[in-house]
């Protein structure tokens, strides 16, 4: 059995999924909601008119935290 033989199940981002939520259940509890936390997707949508983007919209607004925000670079 090779390496690649979950491609003949399922996508990539299939497989992606099932290794991150394994991953995230292995964690400690601290550690499991902090990686879920970073694992929710804020969607946003723009309306363009005649070339020019209007104000960004979020689907669902996101809540508010009270720390400081902190940047994506690790």
């Amino acid at each position: 059995m090779s390496s690649a033989t979950w491609r003949n199940v399922f996508t990539f981002n299939k497989y992606s999924q099932i290794a991150a939520r394994a991953l995230r259940s292995s964690l400690k509890e601290e550690e499991r909601v902090a990686a879920e936390k970073r694992g929710l997707t804020i969607l946003r949508y723009q309306r363009w008119e005649n070339g020019q983007g209007g104000p960004q919209t979020y689907l669902i607004p996101p809540a508010e935290s009270d720390g400081p925000k902190k940047s994506a670079a690790v």
